[in-house]
């Protein structure tokens, strides 16, 4: 499969498609069986040596559990090995990269959406569990009693699955629910700070910047999808994060901008207009005074 001219965005409804077209010989990674469900074990992959899902954005989460052996995924534009017992949660909306199974793996795969959860509020997972958020660490080693916990989760989750051509989604939704309370209890406690608005706001506006980066490059429009001045936005984000707003929303075009340079066939000036609808001369110059090297370098770099 050739470079995209973008990093494609999945919709559970286009996820098989994409991974038949990486790796024609896995057919298994779909929504055929259950709507807004997967799971697959990985001792079901025939040929792991083989195994590369390219860049790509979801709108749904995913997570890989590893009970034995390794693999390297990426969530932006750092890489991690992960090793077993360990799971590798991936909110929506961020870019990942699936770069090798290790032919010894044993474990799940399990992706899902969020509306699974019909009777909870809406970002109810970012807001309840620190792992579904943006600039969460995605790898979360697993002590013995949790592992054995979360294995009979998934097992039992994997059992319902393959059972019936429809499932009881309720009881699915609850299953998922006792996973990630699971995993709460292996992570330090957040600070108090988390529950400040100014935290709130914050996170809401970092989700904001990975869904809408694309189409927003102005603080005062995110302002309005989360309904505060620009003013009170910045004062939020610098208190939660020492840095202003846009500071932040250079972060995000940045990354973007180092994710098409590396992984599509976007020349500098397409990408320019693409994602900041600038000349390429303005672009370079606001690519090198934040990375300290030109776009052109980066790439001959990667």
């Amino acid at each position: 499969m050739g470079k995209e001219t973008h990093i494609p965005t999945l919709t559970i409804d286009e996820i098989s498609r994409f991974h038949k077209r990486s790796i024609s010989w896995l057919p298994i990674v779909s929504n055929t069986k259950h709507k807004n469900y997967h799971i697959n074990k990985l001792e079901d992959i025939s040929d792991k040596s083989k195994f590369q899902v390219l860049p790509h954005r979801k709108t749904f989460h995913d997570f890989f559990y590893l009970s034995k052996g390794k693999s390297i995924r990426s969530k932006g534009l750092d890489s991690y090995e992960i090793t077993a017992p360990s799971i590798f949660i991936l909110p929506a909306y961020q870019i990942t990269e699936h770069k090798m199974i290790s032919e010894d793996a044993e474990g799940f795969y399990c992706h899902f959406d969020e509306h699974i959860f019909n009777n909870l509020p809406n970002k109810y997972l970012s807001e309840h569990y620190s792992f579904f958020q943006f600039q969460s660490s995605p790898v979360i080693p697993l002590n013995p009693e949790s592992q054995k916990n979360i294995a009979a989760l998934l097992e039992r989750l994997f059992y319902l699955y393959r059972k019936t051509e429809t499932y009881n989604e309720s009881l699915v939704s609850l299953y998922l629910l006792t996973l990630f309370e699971e995993l709460k209890s292996d992570i330090p406690s957040a600070p108090n700070k988390g529950k400040n608005s100014y935290f709130l706001i914050t996170k809401k506006f970092k989700q904001a910047l990975t869904e809408h980066i694309y189409d927003h490059q102005q603080i005062a429009d995110y302002a309005d999808m989360l309904n505060v001045t620009p003013n009170y936005l910045n004062k939020c984000v610098k208190t939660a994060t020492d840095k202003t707003a846009q500071e932040l929303l250079k972060e995000m075009l940045i990354l973007e901008a180092k994710t098409l340079i590396k992984h599509s066939n976007l020349n500098v000036s397409e990408i320019a207009v693409k994602l900041c609808n600038q000349t390429p001369s303005n672009f370079a110059r606001f690519f090198r005074k934040q990375t300290g090297m030109t776009p052109k370098q980066y790439s001959q770099k990667n």
